[in-house]
């Protein structure tokens, strides 16, 4: 249990620098035997991307640390539920597990079904609700910013 809050503290932190650099606050750390091997947080802003999401830029350091495509040794952790996009980048990398905090309040995710489906000859574990509140206040409080503002996110 405390080694899920330190990664997630860490992941938490990814999404403060994708908060500073106005995008939306979410963020992810690849852990493997123990360590954080890589990170990343949003950037579809900055690089006008529609993939630029944490998970998919933790993922892409991960294999380039590790030399391959796979890494089945390893598990992610990310202050949002994944979306399908990001879910089928871990099971084409055959993560092991997938910790998440804040769970996706509009539906759209399906975590469960996807991470279980077996759809590339691969299954992903998953738990939820890890930080859930911690992870939730930083997306919400952005949100609010943006309400706020008239739809416009400003560093205050």
């Amino acid at each position: 249990m405390e080694d899920k809050i330190k990664f997630m503290k860490a992941a938490v932190r990814c999404a403060k620098t994708a908060l500073k650099e106005g995008e939306v606050p979410i963020g992810a750390v690849v852990v493997c035997g123990g360590k954080i091997i890589s990170r990343g947080h949003n950037r579809r802003t900055k690089k006008q991307l529609a993939t630029a999401h944490a998970e998919i830029e933790a993922i892409e350091k991960a294999c380039k640390k590790l030399n391959s495509w796979r890494i089945p040794e390893c598990e992610i952790y990310v202050t949002l539920e994944p979306c399908p996009m990001c879910l089928g980048a871990m099971l084409n990398a055959r993560i092991k597990k997938v910790y998440f905090g804040a769970y996706e309040g509009k539906g759209r995710s399906m975590t469960e079904q996807l991470a279980s489906s077996n759809l590339v000859n691969h299954t992903l574990e998953v738990e939820g609700g890890v930080l859930e509140e911690e992870c939730a206040g930083v997306l919400s409080g952005f949100f609010a910013e943006i309400r706020k503002s008239g739809g416009k996110f400003s560093q205050t």
